[in-house]
């Protein structure tokens, strides 16, 4: 199983250490971050270093609940959402891939919580990371 790059807790993931790993889906991260200070004022966002899954992870939140949580891999990053089935109609209503949503309304496995994982290379990818937040601030 593929593990996310940044596994090494003493080098935190700086400016410069990203760059290097993203290579050319760096333009994106960029793209991202202004994505949730230009339009999501009230999410606030941090990395941290988790022991149990060896890498380190950027938590954005609201107040004390995840709104989505990333990774960063080899040339690209991973933003991950955990939603309820009440979010079941806003994602088959929305605009998102009919694989990701297929992925979300047809589970493998049944759990109160069903995850959409978006892979980012290109700034167009944040397109269905800004769907998919947007939903995940409307579900409660």
């Amino acid at each position: 199983m593929n593990h996310p790059a940044l596994n090494d807790p003493k080098q935190y993931p700086s400016d410069p250490v990203l760059a290097r790993q993203l290579g050319k889906a760096k333009p994106a991260w960029n793209a991202f971050l202004t994505l949730l200070k230009g339009g999501y004022p009230q999410l606030r966002s941090e990395w941290r270093y988790y022991h149990d899954g060896k890498s380190w992870m950027f938590k954005v939140s609201r107040q004390t609940t995840a709104a989505c949580w990333v990774a960063v891999w080899d040339k690209h990053f991973t933003v991950a959402f955990y939603l309820n089935t009440r979010a079941e109609e806003l994602i088959r209503n929305s605009s998102l891939d009919n694989a990701l949503k297929q992925g979300f309304l047809h589970p493998v496995e049944a759990n109160k919580f069903r995850s959409i994982r978006v892979e980012v290379r290109k700034k167009s990818d944040l397109n269905a990371v800004e769907e998919l937040l947007e939903i995940k601030l409307k579900v409660k």
